[in-house]
C-alpha cells in the first residue's frame, strides 16, 4: 500500500491524498460505504460504483464463519454471498470485530463499558455475554448461543482469510462512562494486543497472493495524555522490522471533543501514513475529521437512516413522514441516480409506507443510493476544495446551509 499526499491544509493536519491498494486507489478524503456482511444492504455493487463509492468496509466479527469461503473466492473484493450478484472488486477494509464482541457485555449499545463487569452481582455477571481478559474476549454468540473467543491472533487470522486490503488491529473500546484509571488499564492492554496483532498479521498478510495491510487502532478516551501517548507508541511500534501501515482513530466521542481528540492523535502520528476515523458520518463530523487529519471515514448511518425515512439534503435532513403527496425531488442539484430518475419525496414516501415487500425493497435501494451519494459527494467536494485552496470557504458555506446557522 502506498499513500501519496497531494495537498496539506495550512494547519498542517488536514490533507488530500491517494491510498493505493491491491484492488485500486482511494482518493482522500473519502467515505467508505459499510457492507457489514460483505455487501451493502439493498445496494448492488454496480450501484455503489455508479454513485462514486471508492471502498467498502466490512466486519471481521460478522464474517468470521464465512471467512474460509471468502478465501476460496480470492478475498473480499471477489466474494459475494449471492453467487448470482456482481462482486465489489474494489478496495476493502475490515474492522477487527472488537467493538461487536465487547458490546455483547453491555447491552449491544453504541456506548460500551467493560469496567461494569467489576461491579455487578454474580447473577448479573453470569448474564453478561462477553468478558475481557489479557488473552482476548470470551463471548456468547447471540445468534446461536454458543461460546466463542476472539483475541488479537484470532482476529488477524479471520481478517487475513477475508482478505481485505486494510485490516484493523484488535483493540478494547472504552466508553464515555469509564474512568481514567480503567482507560489506562484498557489502553495498556490495547497496546499489548496491537503488538500481538502486528506479529500475527505479518505471518498471513500475503496468504492470498497480494499484500494485506494493518492499521493500529488508537484508544485513550477523552484524555490528552493517553491519546498522545498511544499515538506515539503505535506510531513507533516495530515488530520484526515491520510497522503499522496506517491508523484507526477509535473511541466513543462527545461531539464537542472530537476535533481536539483528533488533533492530539494526529499531531503525534506519522504524517506520511493514512488514518481512518471509525464510525462517524454527519457532515460536521466529516469536516472536523478532514480538517484535523483523518483521511477516510465510515458509518452505517446513511443507509440505516434511509431505511427509517431520513433523507439527506443540502438544506438538512428530511423526515419522509411529513411529505405525503409532495412532488418535489429529494434534493435539487443532487446527481444521484434516484434524483436523476425523477423520484420525488411523495413517491418515495408511498413506497416506504407500502405494505408490499417489493415496494419496500425498492424504496430501501433508492433512498440508500441517495444518502450514500450525498456523503460520498461531500467528501469529493471537500477533497476538491482542499486541492483548490478553498476549504475554509467551502466548509463555512456548506455548514451554514445544512445546519441553518
Amino acid at each position: 500500500m502506498k499513500f501519496i499526499i497531494e495537498k496539506t491544509l495550512p494547519n498542517g493536519l488536514g490533507r488530500a491524498g491517494i491510498i493505493k491498494t491491491a484492488h485500486g486507489e482511494i482518493k482522500t478524503p473519502a467515505f467508505m460505504c459499510v457492507g457489514t456482511n460483505g455487501y451493502v444492504r439493498f445496494v448492488p455493487a454496480e450501484d455503489l460504483h455508479a454513485l462514486g463509492a471508492q471502498a467498502m468496509l466490512s466486519n471481521g466479527y460478522h464474517l468470521r464463519r464465512q471467512s474460509p469461503e471468502i478465501t476460496k473466492a480470492g478475498g473480499l473484493a471477489e466474494w459475494s454471498p449471492d453467487p448470482s450478484a456482481t462482486t465489489w472488486l474494489g478496495p476493502t477494509l475490515t474492522d477487527s470485530g472488537g467493538f461487536q464482541v465487547m458490546s455483547l457485555g453491555s447491552g449491544l449499545g453504541k456506548v460500551v463499558s467493560m469496567e461494569k463487569e467489576r461491579h455487578v452481582t454474580n447473577t448479573a455477571h453470569k448474564e453478561r455475554l462477553a468478558h475481557v481478559s489479557e488473552k482476548g474476549v470470551s463471548f456468547i454468540d447471540p445468534f446461536d448461543g454458543q461460546p466463542d473467543f476472539i483475541g488479537p491472533e484470532e482476529s488477524m487470522q479471520i481478517q487475513c482469510r477475508i482478505g481485505a486490503d486494510i485490516h484493523m488491529a484488535f483493540d478494547e473500546l472504552t466508553s464515555l462512562a469509564d474512568t481514567y484509571e480503567y482507560n489506562i488499564e484498557a489502553l495498556n492492554r490495547t497496546e499489548r494486543w496491537a503488538e500481538r496483532s502486528l506479529r500475527e498479521h505479518i505471518k498471513h498478510r500475503d496468504d492470498l497472493g497480494y499484500r494485506q495491510n494493518l492499521y493500529g487502532v488508537l484508544q485513550g478516551g477523552r484524555w490528552e495524555d493517553l491519546r498522545r501517548r498511544t499515538a506515539k507508541t503505535l506510531g513507533r511500534m516495530i515488530v520484526d522490522g515491520v510497522q503499522f501501515d496506517g491508523f484507526g482513530l477509535g473511541g466513543a466521542f462527545l461531539k464537542e471533543d472530537l476535533g481536539e481528540i483528533l488533533r492530539w492523535c494526529n499531531e503525534e502520528l506519522p504524517f506520511h501514513k493514512p488514518r481512518h476515523l471509525l464510525g462517524l458520518s454527519h457532515p460536521d463530523d466529516i469536516f472536523i475529521g478532514a480538517e484535523t487529519g483523518a483521511d477516510t471515514f465510515d458509518c452505517v448511518a446513511p443507509t440505516r437512516e434511509a431505511r427509517h425515512g431520513k433523507i439527506y439534503t443540502r438544506d438538512g435532513s428530511l423526515n419522509l413522514r411529513k411529505f405525503a403527496n409532495v412532488g418535489h425531488v429529494l434534493d435539487p442539484g443532487c446527481d444521484c441516480a434516484t434524483c436523476r430518475e425523477g423520484w420525488t419525496l411523495g413517491s418515495l414516501r408511498a413506497m416506504w409506507r407500502s405494505g408490499d415487500p417489493e415496494q419496500k425493497r425498492k424504496y430501501y435501494r433508492l433512498a440508500s443510493i441517495h444518502n450514500l451519494r450525498f456523503i460520498v459527494r461531500l467528501t469529493e467536494e471537500i477533497r476538491a476544495a482542499m486541492l483548490e485552496d478553498s476549504f475554509d470557504q467551502y466548509k463555512r458555506d456548506f455548514l451554514h446551509r445544512y445546519y441553518h446557522t
